[in-house]
């Protein structure tokens, strides 16, 4: 998943990156507001991680403005509010979880991993597809029974794949979903990371629509 960060405390926020980073999503990471306005009008984010006390400004009213406008991203905050009545209006503001610092890191992979499924329709961590057995929790593989070991834009890969199987994702879609605004993308990386899933999982896995993009095939 390609995930915005927004948390203007450093040494959290690069633990947070660095642990969400490992567990193979794509994190940007923010440290004020109005950065993340122009992120989230930039790219098309699976997933926000909001903290609610920032330089230039408090979160609930930015995520009641982006609930205004029809923005439907799932929202987690983090935050070190820990009353009841700063859940309940974190909630109310639109937020899909709450999390209160300090909080476990493990913890927070697993409700990033929730509340995206719960977004994708699908809540259960464990998926079957073909001949595939795919547990998205505990990021393990198996095809025919046997274990398949992915590296982390693979499973990025696969799992933007998962989200919409019936939907075609551009290369420039699949692009974001894998990489940082700060990152060089090389003209031929989408097609890299096709060719091997398809030599992992099987040639049909990925579908070709020639001129339009990828999506997700029989396995």
């Amino acid at each position: 998943m390609r995930i915005l960060l927004i948390e203007d405390d450093a040494v959290l926020g690069a633990a947070v990156r660095d642990q969400v980073a490992g567990d193979g999503h794509c994190v940007d990471w923010v440290q004020r507001l109005d950065a993340a306005s122009h992120a989230m009008a930039s790219v098309a984010y699976d997933l926000v991680l909001l903290d609610l006390m920032l330089p230039d400004g408090l979160g609930i009213p930015f995520l009641r403005n982006l609930r205004a406008g029809h923005v439907l991203t799932p929202i987690i905050i983090l935050t070190a509010l820990d009353q009841v009545s700063d859940r309940i209006a974190g909630l109310n503001a639109g937020a899909d979880d709450y999390l209160v610092k300090p909080f476990d890191l493990a913890e927070l992979s697993a409700r990033i991993g929730s509340v995206a499924r719960r977004y994708g329709g699908n809540p259960s961590p464990v998926l079957v597809h073909g001949v595939l057995r795919i547990d998205l929790a505990a990021r393990q593989l198996q095809r025919d029974g046997q274990s398949v070991v992915l590296t982390a834009r693979e499973w990025a890969l696969l799992e933007a794949l998962l989200s919409r199987p019936g939907q075609i994702f551009s290369k420039a879609q699949l692009e974001e979903k894998l990489y940082t605004f700060d990152t060089e993308i090389e003209s031929n990386t989408i097609e890299v990371h096709v060719s091997r899933l398809r030599k992992k999982l099987g040639a049909q896995i990925i579908e070709t629509e020639r001129g339009l993009g990828y999506r997700l095939g029989t396995a």
